[in-house]
């Protein structure tokens, strides 16, 4: 087992190695400038319409609203990125990291944008009248390659159990056995009955329960971290000049930090960027394809807001969070080294709010956005499903999904943390092959979008 777990490591350091972090990347500059800075000059625009109800709701085609595709999407993407990823990125690249992760975020907005563009416009309706759409449908439909699109769906369906399966279930049950010594099968089951309540009812289902839980969940995150930085506001100037400086010039080691270059600066803000908003990867088209809409453009704007909201607002909170406190600087007392993960968090909100409440919080966030993350999957992963194996396998594929929630609860899930990330990974060749072959296609259906929009 040691054996294969070491040969799985490598072929994920592959497949997450520079050359994909480079693609992704590349291709988000790419669609921003053959979309001419859409995601920069439309963010307002874009706010506007994910969050504000509109009339086409209900009349035009589709399963949920636009508000309740984007809430599903960004169930599955606020995660645990949010809280362990920015750490991590902090511990190993310094404080620059921060800054290419906004670099990455900000680039991803556009990748985000077009995926939704192709999600709508290829989508098909199925044999049960739902939606269904992503980057099987568009490699598929656009491109014309039914192998490349049967390869994303099963790529896409692995991960699903594993990503956004019992890697999160996992998660749960560890942190609530750390934080409150709850047993893992007691946690397994009580996750295991409230994802089945939920995802058993299929997209509708999902959509009311994300709609209304993941507000309230980035919220309460949100309102804690506020709380911190706002104590600490004196320091945000200098912090965010840190986080400028060492983006460029790297860190130099200090207290339990053993210091950072640029290349691990850029290398460790990326590559958690990508994890944490998952642009590039193609899953959150998936939902964006059953929104009611009779433009694609207009739920691709409302998707792009996605990123924004996951890395450049959720993860600065974290992120400056864990500066101002100082928590990034204090060596573990076992180690000697500096803290890391969700050890640093939880530090750094206990030092910012000057007591154990970190102790409480964390593990109750990490708890929340896990639980999101096992929602917005279990979707991912059953239209992977039916475009392989059709329609009537899934409600068969949800059971199953429900019953591996306790499987990751009470598994040791070492090798399954590391297959599950190369079939992520792998989720990316054959969507920015969709992406790139397909920009025309996105640049044509944007500008008659604001050809109208200016006439009208």
């Amino acid at each position: 087992m040691d054996q294969f777990q070491a040969v799985v490591s490598t072929i994920s350091n592959w497949v997450w190695g520079t050359p994909l972090l480079v693609l992704l990347v590349g291709t988000g500059i790419y669609l921003t400038i053959r979309l001419r800075g859409l995601q920069f000059r439309g963010l307002w625009h874009s706010l506007y319409l994910a969050l504000v109800k509109r009339k086409e709701e209900g009349e035009a085609a589709g399963d949920i609203t636009h508000f309740q595709a984007l809430m599903t999407a960004l169930a599955a993407t606020v995660g645990t990125g949010n809280i362990v990823g920015v750490a991590t990125a902090i511990a190993a690249g310094g404080p620059g990291a921060l800054f290419w992760m906004w670099i990455t975020g900000l680039f991803g907005m556009a990748t985000k944008y077009s995926e939704a563009v192709l999600a709508v416009k290829y989508r098909i309706v199925d044999e049960d009248g739902t939606m269904s759409g992503g980057p099987m449908y568009y490699i598929s439909r656009g491109l014309g390659w039914k192998w490349l699109g049967v390869l994303f769906a099963v790529f896409a369906a692995i991960a699903a159990f594993g990503i956004g399966n019992m890697v999160q279930s996992n998660s749960v049950a560890d942190a609530l056995n750390n934080a409150f010594h709850i047993p893992e099968w007691q946690t397994g089951v009580i996750l295991t009955i409230a994802t089945a309540a939920v995802i058993l009812g299929g997209i509708k289902s999902i959509a009311r329960v994300t709609s209304f839980f993941v507000p309230i969940m980035i919220v309460f995150y949100m309102l804690a971290a506020l709380v911190v930085i706002l104590m600490n506001i004196k320091m945000v100037p200098a912090i965010f000049m840190l986080v400028m400086e060492s983006a460029f010039t790297g860190t130099a080691a200090m207290g339990g930090f053993l210091g950072a270059t640029v290349r691990e600066a850029i290398r460790f803000g990326v590559a958690r960027g990508v994890f944490s908003n998952e642009s590039g990867l193609g899953s959150s088209p998936i939902a964006a394809a059953a929104a009611q809409t009779k433009n694609p453009v207009t739920q691709a704007l409302v998707s792009m807001t996605q990123t924004f909201i996951d890395t450049i607002v959720v993860c600065s909170m974290t992120g400056f969070v864990i500066l101002v406190s100082g928590a990034w600087k204090i060596a573990d007392t076992a180690s000697g080294k500096a803290l890391t993960g969700a050890e640093l968090t939880i530090t750094s909100f206990n030092l910012g709010l000057h007591g154990e409440l970190g102790d409480l919080l964390v593990p109750i966030a990490l708890t929340l956005f896990a639980y999101s993350t096992i929602l917005g999957w279990s979707y991912y992963g059953e239209k992977s499903i039916e475009f392989l194996l059709g329609v009537r396998f899934i409600y068969p594929y949800r059971v199953l999904f429900v019953v591996f929630v306790f499987i990751g609860s009470v598994a040791e899930l070492q090798v399954v943390w590391s297959v599950s990330d190369v079939f992520n990974g792998l989720m990316a060749f054959p969507n920015l092959i969709g992406l790139l072959m397909l920009s025309k296609v996105i640049v044509d259906e944007t500008n008659k979008y604001f050809y109208h929009q200016s006439m009208s």
